[in-house]
């Protein structure tokens, strides 16, 4: 059974206009005016794309560093072992360790949204999998997260690094930021997740990729965008 609207939403769904498709800058104005969470909501923008994820090929997956950055500071953990244990500390990691922290972990300690790790580290983290998997934690090479630069990983991590993945339908949700933020700097972050997604077109992909893109706020309806003018 279809959850009932609030009347805040419907309230707000009445400002969308059901046919229009909007513009970058129309979009994301009106989900800004129209959002009614009591906390300073994220934005967050759904592609549907023509693809066929049984094929390996046409599965996205990767990340991405906001200009504009998330409006959210990143707890940031780093599994690795001496000079790149120090690394990591020096890049501004909160929490570097080994075994110590695969233990502490395995012992119920989730307080972090992002995990990178070192290839030589994988073997003792792919214990966690069943933790960290089903939250979307677990370090992955093509995240950026499973490396040797583990410098650079941890301040990609600090400064706005968002990932995406496709589902089994090919939908990929990506945040833009805050509803805080100002117009100018969520257009900048949506066009930046925009373009990462065009050129990750498949080659196996005809006709449309992009079917579908809309923007909404934590709570708030969905506003549709019209993807000629992006």
């Amino acid at each position: 059974m279809a959850k009932k609207k609030s009347k805040k939403y419907l309230e707000a769904a009445k400002k969308v206009e059901a046919d229009k498709a909007y513009t970058a800058n129309e979009a994301i104005a009106l989900v800004k005016e129209i959002d009614f969470a009591n906390f300073d909501a994220t934005v967050e923008v759904a592609f549907n794309l023509n693809l066929d994820t049984k094929q390996a090929d046409q599965q996205l997956r990767g990340a991405l560093v906001l200009p504009n950055g998330t409006g959210k500071e990143q707890t940031v953990v780093v599994f690795a072992k001496g000079p790149k244990a120090q690394e990591a500390k020096d890049a501004g990691a909160d929490v570097v360790g080994d075994d110590d922290l695969v233990a502490r972990i395995q012992d119920g300690w989730l307080d972090f949204d992002v995990a990178i790790a070192t290839p030589d580290m994988m073997a003792q983290v792919g214990r966690l999998g069943r933790v960290l998997g089903p939250k979307g934690l677990m370090p992955n090479p093509k995240t950026g997260t499973v490396t040797m630069d583990v410098a650079k990983a941890v301040s990609d991590a600090k400064s706005g690094q968002v990932t995406y993945r496709t589902d089994r339908d090919g939908n990929v949700h990506v945040p833009v930021g805050k509803v805080s933020f100002d117009e100018a700097a969520l257009v900048g972050n949506f066009q930046a997740i925009y373009d990462t997604i065009a050129k990750l077109r498949p080659a196996a992909v005809k006709g449309t990729y992009i079917k579908h893109v809309s923007l909404a706020s934590t709570f708030g309806p969905s506003v549709t965008l019209d993807t000629n003018s992006l």
